[in-house]
């Protein structure tokens, strides 16, 4: 019976830190975008509350040189350093392009969540199993057009839509360990 625990429980850990909505290779885009965060510095660590191991809300993010005929923004935060692939945390659609920042545990009204990596139109912040620390990426794109997604989208597939049809992006990468 032990032996039967220790799987299930393996298998949480597992879905929690595999790729659930593995992608494949990134398009070339012009890096156009600065994405910056109050919450934490580029490069450095995001604080316990951003994660599973605190409130689990989403930073602050600020962002600047959105290019000109931007019809709506997309985010997309990912772990590329997930032990089964890239781990999607987090899919927001249809941003205003006049906005110019996401408040700490906000969605601005207009703006669609998609499916996580867990299966949910929600973010979810950092988890990592013990180890090293892993790279969070918080991408924005600028979109010519509106990009119609279905809200049952698997994230792989929001994402490769997205970057389908960006003219540029902008990334910052926050670090976390556990």
């Amino acid at each position: 019976m032990r032996w039967l625990l220790a799987l299930v429980v393996l298998a949480g850990v597992t879905a929690c830190s595999s790729g659930g909505g593995s992608r494949g290779p990134e398009r070339d885009l012009p890096e156009t975008i600065t994405v910056t965060s109050s919450s934490f510095p580029a490069g450095g660590s995001i604080p316990a509350r951003f994660t599973c191991d605190g409130q689990e809300v989403s930073p602050q993010l600020g962002w600047s040189g959105v290019p000109a005929g931007t019809t709506e923004l997309a985010l997309v935060v990912d772990d590329p350093d997930a032990s089964g692939g890239t781990y999607v945390h987090w899919v927001v659609a249809h941003l205003d392009p006049g906005r110019r920042e996401l408040a700490e545990g906000a969605v601005p009204p207009g703006a669609t969540q998609l499916a996580n990596s867990a299966g949910e139109a929600a973010y979810a912040g950092p988890c990592p199993p013990g180890g090293p620390a892993h790279h969070y990426r918080f991408t924005l794109y600028a979109l010519p057009v509106r990009v119609e997604l279905a809200a049952d989208a698997e994230p792989a597939e929001a994402i490769a839509a997205v970057e389908q049809a960006a003219t540029a992006r902008g990334r910052l990468i926050g670090t976390f360990a556990r």
